[in-house]
């Protein structure tokens, strides 16, 4: 297998410097945040790109019979909907969020092995980092509001290598981010603390409230 650092596997070159995350949601009153709008995270649109385009892979270029194919499709799912189902549960368990988000990233990894054992097994080139080609599919990747249209030509049209390679480019793109999205979670966790935290500090703070209102005595 290439090494990393020489070739378009090296995720820091392909992040997408335009688009980091958003900001955290501003504080709420209670104990139960924001919660959902997954579909605002960069992660998520990257993703759903993925899980499609690895379908059509597969119908296109592995045996439909193959237990390949399933665990490729399944890994891309997995890799997109565990973040919107990790988004829609954070309002009541963040560790929750954390593993969900995890799971995703952990099921792109095994997606992006398939991809690169299917190169190599098959004689194909990875492309390097720095080739034109991946260069091409970096400055896609950084387009507003991106989503399978913009890839669909590549996708369904062109030879396996090339479209193989192409879901390298992308996977290792989502990677970073969803890299850059569990640090923030994180980060928010040991700020913010979990429900339980939040139930107690809500707790408290109506009964200082409760206790500020009251009868006043001469």
């Amino acid at each position: 297998m290439p090494e990393r650092g020489k070739n378009v596997t090296d995720e820091t070159d392909a992040t997408d410097a335009r688009h980091p995350l958003p900001p955290s949601p501003p504080s709420h009153e209670g104990f139960i945040p924001p919660h959902g709008g997954y579909e605002k995270l960069f992660s998520y649109p990257k993703t759903q790109i993925i899980y499609d385009a690895t379908v059509r892979f597969c119908d296109r270029f592995i045996d439909k019979r193959s237990r390949t194919t399933d665990q490729m499709v399944q890994a891309a799912r997995s890799g997109n909907k565990n973040i919107a189902e990790g988004s829609r549960i954070s309002g009541t368990s963040k560790e929750t969020e954390i593993k969900l988000t995890n799971v995703a990233r952990g099921s792109l990894e095994e997606l992006l092995g398939d991809y690169q054992d299917y190169l190599r097994q098959h004689g194909q080139k990875l492309w390097d980092k720095n080739s034109k080609e991946a260069f091409f599919v970096r400055k896609l990747g950084k387009k507003d509001n991106l989503s399978y249209e913009d890839f669909r030509e590549f996708i369904e049209t062109r030879p396996a290598e090339t479209v193989a390679n192409i879901l390298v480019c992308l996977i290792h793109q989502a990677n970073y981010l969803l890299d850059q999205q569990l640090r923030r979670l994180e980060q928010d966790f040991l700020k913010e603390g979990g429900l339980r935290e939040r139930m107690t500090h809500a707790r408290l703070a109506a009964r200082a409230k409760q206790s500020q209102g009251g009868p006043h005595h001469g």
